[in-house]
């Protein structure tokens, strides 16, 4: 008998402190604690049947069939908790470009976790949904929450997971995504990764460097202080890219477009218009600013960037169930 068909929505979160670099390979621990913002406007809608007809998992994305090796890799890991040997049928629908540094991979095992975990029956706590997202991919643990989200590394598969700080804000913070290229980044996160923990000779430095701004930042969030949010969060970004840059062979996630709206950026500050910049693995970049200063760096941006490449958003839910439909007797 074919399991219900669920569907689970999740929205993609953007670090301000940044996770880069594992402590575990195959566990996905971390190296350092993270913080982030989950967003409203970026999201992953995911489908998941367990079907005994199926003699393989079978996984599409916006309608296209995909290679089913890392979504099987972790299926696995759903099934063995649920002690089931059947095959699913994973439908997705990425509503933010998909590997260009925009989190979509967070979104996406957030709603794989949630939809498969519910279609075999497992009815996890939000902690437990959260270490099993983060299997998948490690800022995914985070998704699981809506708003500002600390990821608290541990040391083990089971004190590894994300813990929620505000999850419904009042304070009118937002964030413009500036799409430079929408393409697949040039180099995947996890590799990168490797390359920098393995061989930067600043790594240490890095992993002190966000100790510290964990714990100033967390202050920010509690005084509701935008001038320290946002140099912290631009400057831990630029840490992390400076990783890349001393790693062997070295690295960068920039463009062009990317310096130049960095630049946009301290100009419009520079004028009094009070926004920050943060960057992931990948070439867009993230403004952070104030409600009320929105359409004044919106309109400034728009002289140098598409209506199509400015994408705002606001604080975001966690992730929630969209739909259960039963399943039929074959």
């Amino acid at each position: 008998m074919k399991t219900p068909k669920v569907t689970a929505r999740a929205h993609t979160n953007i670090a301000l402190v940044k996770y880069w670099g594992k402590a575990d390979e195959e566990l996905i621990i971390p190296q350092n604690n993270s913080l982030s913002l989950t967003l409203d406007h970026f999201y992953t809608d995911t489908t998941v049947q367990f079907d005994p007809t199926l003699t393989a998992d079978q996984f599409t994305l916006n309608g296209q069939a995909q290679e089913t090796t890392k979504i099987t890799k972790f299926l696995d890991i759903i099934r063995q908790m649920a002690a089931s040997q059947l095959f699913a049928r994973v439908e997705s629908t990425n509503h933010v470009p998909t590997m260009a540094g925009l989190a979509s991979s967070a979104s996406a095992y957030a709603a794989l976790a949630l939809a498969g975990s519910k279609a075999l029956g497992l009815d996890l706590s939000s902690k437990d949904l959260s270490r099993l997202a983060r299997r998948g991919s490690g800022s995914a643990c985070r998704s699981i929450y809506g708003g500002f989200v600390e990821w608290q590394k541990g040391d083990s598969d089971q004190t590894s997971y994300a813990v929620p700080l505000v999850e419904n804000l009042d304070w009118d913070l937002k964030m413009i995504a500036i799409v430079v290229n929408d393409k697949q980044k040039k180099i995947a996160s996890r590799a990168g990764m490797q390359n920098v923990v393995h061989t930067s000779p600043y790594y240490s430095a890095w992993v002190k460097r966000s100790k510290e701004d964990l714990l100033a930042l967390k202050q920010a969030i509690a005084e509701k202080d935008f001038t320290q949010l946002g140099k912290i969060a631009e400057g831990n970004a630029m840490c992390m890219h400076a990783l890349n840059l001393s790693a062997t062979p070295h690295f960068n996630y920039f463009e062009a477009e990317s310096l130049k709206a960095m630049q946009l950026v301290e100009q419009l500050r520079g004028q009094g218009l009070e926004c920050y910049y943060t960057m992931d693995a990948g070439p867009n970049v993230k403004v952070i600013c104030q409600g009320k200063d929105l359409k004044a760096i919106v309109d400034s941006l728009s002289q140098e960037f598409s209506n199509e490449q400015l994408l705002v958003a606001s604080a975001g839910p966690g992730a929630e169930i969209l739909e259960i439909k039963n399943s039929e007797r074959n």
